[in-house]
């Protein structure tokens, strides 16, 4: 029954590390989507410090792939100073990533005030051209989360720009995709996008955090499981007839 349990560790144990090299590729997707998101909606969201949890996570990410290194050659090769090195690196790992689950839920609950201070700004900058980065921010925003204005389309009616132009318009980003020969013009309200960005972009924000908590947590769990099965094999006596090494040859440092 001993060898039974010990054997079995190991082996989920070699199974565990596998699981962490593939968990390292997918934890840096996840910061590094973080990451081209933000940049996507920065005019909305200017408070940079909501890319903590997305910066640990890419380091946690790099970590964890080193940590699948040490596992399955401490694994293999039976060696305890290595499992006890695996075990450490590991257990400051789940911590740090319920230091991100905690980060995430804090900016997550940040981010309505965070687009409510800077929405209005951005929209009154905007003055249509390309190279206007606020321009581009609001136009890809209106056209990738099919919205117009902060709460509708009629909010241009507020900015400078739609004073300025005097030809009673929104930026053609407001037409509704498939719609033909869209002016932009309020007088065809049936053309144009009826929902306003802000609850959107605040959705949008919040999303892409949840993938982040989402992620630590999944993965805190796996490496939770692979402490324990790490404690089974270390705390093995010596000498017990019980540890047999998983491929000959296997050491005892």
């Amino acid at each position: 029954m001993g060898q039974c349990g010990i054997t079995s560790s190991k082996t989920v144990l070699v199974f565990l590390n596998l699981i962490f090299w593939a968990a390292a590729g997918i934890l840096c997707y996840v910061g590094a989507y973080v990451f081209i998101t933000y940049d996507d909606y920065d005019h909305f969201f200017e408070d940079v410090y909501t890319l903590i949890p997305a910066v640990v996570i890419i380091g946690v990410g790099t970590l964890l792939f080193i940590i699948g290194l040490i596992g399955c050659c401490a694994t293999i090769r039976e060696s305890r100073c290595g499992l006890a090195t695996f075990v450490l690196i590991l257990l400051l790992v789940f911590i740090t990533e319920w230091v991100v689950v905690v980060l995430g839920y804090i900016y997550r609950a940040k981010v309505e005030d965070e687009v409510d201070n800077s929405i209005q700004k951005v929209y009154n900058e905007y003055n249509g051209t390309y190279p206007d980065a606020a321009s581009r921010a609001i136009d890809y925003v209106q056209r990738q989360l099919r919205c117009c204005g902060i709460h509708n389309y009629s909010d241009w009616e507020n900015t400078q720009w739609f004073k300025q132009t005097r030809n009673n318009s929104v930026p053609i980003s407001c037409c509704k995709l498939g719609v033909s020969n869209c002016t932009g013009n309020m007088s065809r309200p049936m053309d144009l996008y009826s929902e306003g960005c802000k609850v959107l972009v605040v959705k949008k924000l919040q999303e892409i955090m949840m993938y982040v908590i989402t992620a630590a947590l999944a993965f805190a769990a796996i490496q939770l499981l692979g402490m324990l099965c790490a404690f089974v094999v270390l705390c093995r006596r010596s000498g017990d007839l019980a540890y047999e090494p998983l491929i000959p040859g296997g050491t005892y440092a």
